[in-house]
């Protein structure tokens, strides 16, 4: 059965977090939207599964555009979420003495450079020195992941524009004229629902090019890589965050309000890698219903990579004083992607491609959570 087709400005395909801000931000502009998310929740992916740093530029030395664009980006999100942000912490940033691509001297004139918070401290009470060229003090936050999704999915419902259809695949588009003719599928019902939109936005971050390809436009270059995200517990660090920077080195930090945190390591945070313009790893022989140009989710796979959390953890506490514990609360996994160029400079921007102009068909490739208003920039109402 097929539902009579519904009209609408713009058709969001996506919803994690980019995509369900660029629906808020075009509805309170009086568009009519719909939101296309083909898992049963949205933001259930990379939106939650991640480090919760509310990045100011720091995790950046070798990127100055993706610094600037943190610290541009840092207030406004601060002051939009403020009852979500995590910030009565003391965060540092520490350089290895060992095969670190950013020395001490480097880092504070990047931060000198950039306007940023940054204190040398000759020693601390829970942090080792001896395998430390330099350890900083630092101003940086973090989000609570969790209520940062609760929030968003409360003003979705709030708003009388935005159709949300959830556990929905996009099966194939086509342009007629000016507007982008879609047909999904109700993955619950399974009817067949058709769609009409004057512009689109493809928000889906990790099928990316797997969305590109149903509206026969051109992939971006990117590689994927399935992550996991370790969760911790401490009485020694609970206001404490530390990353070591800048190469194969690791951080841990609060999770938001959650009272966890966050660990996550360069060389054992990532599973398996894929090089390939869609994300396609052999574990989806396992799990068929995930394929790479429809990825499920990680964390309720079978299939899913053993936690990798005992490496982590041996490499942390290589940065710890004897006493201070750690406690393994369990693990998320998600797949992460990123633009191909950027291994050069480990930088992470956030950009919005123009694939098509008439009609119109945007992609965003989001790099960090607070550059979520670079939408606004460039999308045409």
């Amino acid at each position: 059965m097929i539902k009579p087709r519904e009209t609408y400005d713009f058709a969001i395909i996506g919803g994690g977090l980019f995509g369900v801000y660029a629906a808020l931000y075009l509805a309170e502009k009086g568009c009519r939207v719909v939101l296309v998310e083909k898992e049963k929740q949205l933001m259930a992916k990379a939106s939650i599964v991640n480090q919760a740093r509310l990045h100011s530029g720091y995790h950046y030395p070798r990127s100055i555009a993706t610094a600037l664009m943190s610290d541009d980006n840092k207030a406004r999100f601060t002051r939009d979420h403020q009852a979500l942000i995590h910030s009565s912490f003391d965060k540092y940033y520490a350089i290895d003495q060992y095969s670190s691509f950013t020395d001490g001297a480097q880092f504070e004139r990047f931060c000198e450079f950039i306007g940023l918070a940054c204190k040398r401290l000759d020693n601390h009470p829970s942090i080792r020195m001896d395998r430390l060229e330099a350890l900083f003090l630092t101003e940086e936050y973090t989000f609570d992941p969790i209520l940062m999704a609760r929030h968003y999915r409360r003003r979705l419902e709030a708003s009388s524009s935005i159709q949300v259809l959830k556990y929905h695949e996009l099966l194939e588009a086509n342009a007629e004229g000016d507007q982008w003719q879609l047909s999904l599928h109700d993955l619950a019902s399974n009817q067949r629902r058709e769609v009409s939109a004057s512009q689109v936005i493809n928000a889906t971050y990790a099928n990316s090019n797997g969305v590109n390809r149903r509206f026969g436009l051109s992939d971006i270059p990117l590689m994927h890589e399935i992550s996991e995200m370790a969760f911790v517990s401490s009485p020694q660090l609970q206001d404490l965050g530390l990353t070591i920077m800048d190469g194969q080195f690791a951080s841990i930090m609060p999770y938001g309000l959650s009272g966890l945190l966050s660990l996550s390591s360069v060389a054992y945070t990532h599973h398996k890698v894929a090089h390939s313009p869609l994300p396609k790893f052999d574990c989806q022989t396992i799990n068929t219903d995930c394929r790479p140009d429809f990825p499920s989710l990680c964390n309720r796979c079978k299939a899913r990579p053993a936690s990798n959390y005992s490496k982590m953890k041996r490499q942390i506490q290589l940065y710890l004083r004897e006493e201070v514990q750690l406690f393994y609360l369990g693990s998320m996994f998600t797949i992460k992607s990123k633009l191909k160029a950027n291994h050069i400079d480990d930088g992470r921007p956030t950009e919005i491609a123009i694939l098509s102009e008439n009609p119109r068909f945007y992609c965003i490739f989001a790099g960090k959570i607070n550059s979520i208003y670079e939408i606004e920039k460039v999308v045409k109402l």
